[in-house]
């Protein structure tokens, strides 16, 4: 791989991962539509932590908080207290599902569902269920909301997003919208949520890095496509948070109908 697919697949990565539109099967596709090789375990490893090291840094305030917060539960009155630690909770439990989810459908997510076909489905599927979340959702509860139910129920839409193209945050920001949060809560409950899901998919990437470590010259690649991603990840979580606040998310629900409509015409 030269530096300029890495710079574009890291971009790539970068938007796709925090936009409602599925940084996975874009990663699938863009290789695809321009006849580029698979760009490696390695490659996927470094991008996708670019973007988990943009995620920790833009929410490092509230990252400092849940983790303060949560040793307080343990302490007489700590759970009421302070939402944040209730908040570590739940992000816990929402956790269990994709992990679950994980172990026993990795087979199938590394074969069949990385079809473009699939994706094309999936893309128009849940592109419609968010313009409808979008539209029918009342938008009346905010963060501190948030309880065990609400958790589980975000937590299993997001063991959904295994299947490529069907997209992580857009289908947990589907469900918190279902769930009648407003649009920003819906969308840092996701970023959040993402955080211990990316750091332990992280680290079983590790494992299996170590075990087939990189050759020497992929490394290059790699840390330009970590440094595109993290950078652009960064920029989009900011941009996406201050989109929702007065606009709609249609935008992206066009942007998913017409992607499927072009898998369908092309595979």
């Amino acid at each position: 791989m030269d530096w300029m697919h890495a710079v574009v697949l890291g971009i790539v990565q970068g938007i796709t991962e925090f936009l409602p539109i599925s940084s996975s099967g874009h990663l699938i596709l863009i290789p695809h539509f321009f006849g580029w090789p698979d760009q490696g375990l390695g490659f996927d490893i470094a991008v996708n932590n670019g973007s988990l090291i943009a995620l920790i840094v833009y929410f490092r305030k509230d990252i400092v908080k849940i983790l303060t917060a949560f040793f307080a539960t343990f302490r007489p009155g700590g759970w009421e207290k302070d939402f944040h630690g209730r908040l570590a909770w739940w992000l816990g439990i929402g956790t269990i599902p994709i992990g679950l989810a994980g172990i026993t459908c990795k087979p199938l997510v590394e074969t069949l569902a990385r079809d473009p076909l699939v994706i094309g489905v999936t893309a128009v599927t849940f592109g419609l269920l968010l313009g409808f979340s979008d539209r029918m959702g009342q938008r009346l509860r905010s963060l501190s909301d948030i309880g065990a139910k609400e958790a589980i129920i975000i937590g299993c839409a997001q063991a959904l997003a295994l299947i490529p193209g069907t997209s992580r945050s857009g289908v947990t920001i589907t469900a918190g919208l279902f769930l009648n949060l407003d649009r920003e809560s819906a969308a840092r409950f996701s970023f959040l949520l993402a955080i211990p899901v990316s750091v332990l998919a992280g680290l079983l990437e590790m494992i299996e890095w170590i075990r087939l470590p990189p050759a020497p010259e992929e490394w290059i690649p790699m840390a330009v496509g970590f440094i595109a991603s993290g950078v652009t990840s960064f920029l989009v979580i900011h941009w996406l948070l201050n989109w929702i606040r007065s606009r709609s998310l249609t935008i992206f629900v066009v942007y998913r109908l017409i992607l499927g409509v072009v898998l369908f015409m092309v595979f």
